[in-house]
């Protein structure tokens, strides 16, 4: 049996002390985006767990979905994820 090795770090430690670990990311079959699991992606992205290349091809999403994600977090934290939140948090 061969088992594939993932590529990047098994977990890697966040600014705020915290552990992320390759446990922590959604599932592949992920259908729901809450706002946790989309914080999740985006943060190990950041931490370079895994590459942007690799999160679009594990989570089927489009680079311009992953991108808004980017934007929505750094301008209005995992807060600016929510998709309730879209409307107040879009630029006119």
């Amino acid at each position: 049996m061969y088992i594939r090795r993932q590529k990047g770090p098994a977990y890697v430690a966040l600014p705020d002390g915290t552990i992320l670990s390759r446990s922590d990311l959604p599932s592949t079959k992920t259908m729901r985006w809450v706002a946790r699991r989309k914080a999740t992606v985006v943060t190990a992205v950041a931490a370079g767990m895994i590459s942007k290349d690799e999160a679009l091809e594990m989570y089927s999403i489009s680079g311009e979905e992953f991108d808004s994600w980017v934007k929505a977090m750094t301008s209005h934290g995992r807060r600016g994820l929510r998709v309730t939140k879209i409307q107040e948090y879009r630029q006119p």
